[in-house]
């Protein structure tokens, strides 16, 4: 599969440290705010389809493919992903490039962090979560994405278990609560926002993204 490159992403330094970043496409807008925040300039960001968010069995082999044809370029080389439904696969392919992720199961956890992700699904198990990202692609991904533009019938099969949507919101963006809001309306389901910031990305792309020096 070929990169998708990301056209706002950083260029690094001439003669400089070269680093990259291999970022979901559902996570690149706030993985690009990271990095524009910290002012780090040898950092690549190139971004996979955020389509494999629904094919997560094709998570592994598309991080793969990249890294196989990028990685030998970069001194140091970071993946933006938990491991996103692909039940160790990822790992598996990390552990071959020698190459970290973020940590979690999946975005949500590492959005809202542990200990608060546990909270939440003690609360209430039967949990539905939007990001920024889904909240803006609701219908795509979700209504469409399901089919249940076409079959709206097919709503309470889907979602009869579900009793909350939670959004777990990365900005302060006044348009997206709304939306979030009519989501939740139009799932049946009750409505609690979270602000949770970046949580656990901003820490862990710090961690990689910052300079190092020698001695």
């Amino acid at each position: 599969m070929s990169a998708l490159v990301e056209p706002d992403a950083p260029s690094a330094v001439d003669g400089g440290t070269r680093r990259l970043v291999v970022a979901c496409g559902a996570v690149a807008r706030e993985v690009l705010a990271v990095v524009r925040l910290n002012g780090w300039t040898d950092v690549d960001v190139r971004c996979l389809p955020a389509g494999l968010h629904n094919e997560p069995h094709e998570i592994a082999g598309a991080v793969d493919a990249m890294l196989r044809e990028l990685a030998s370029g970069y001194d140091a080389v970071f993946v933006a992903y938990a491991d996103c439904g692909t039940a160790g696969a990822l790992d598996a392919v990390l552990d071959l490039h020698g190459v970290e992720r973020l940590p979690g199961a999946h975005c949500y956890a590492f959005y809202a962090g542990a200990a608060a992700w546990d909270e939440l699904q003690d609360e209430e198990p039967g949990t539905f979560y939007l990001t920024d990202f889904l909240v803006r692609h609701f219908d795509a991904l979700v209504i469409r994405g399901l089919g249940l533009d076409r079959h709206p019938e097919l709503r309470d099969d889907v979602f009869g278990n579900y009793r909350r949507l939670v959004y777990l919101a990365q900005t302060d963006d006044p348009t997206l609560v709304p939306r979030a809001e009519a989501a939740a309306e139009r799932l049946g389901l009750a409505f609690e926002l979270r602000r949770t910031g970046y949580g656990g990305l901003q820490p862990a792309l710090k961690r990689f993204g910052a300079p190092r020096r020698d001695g």
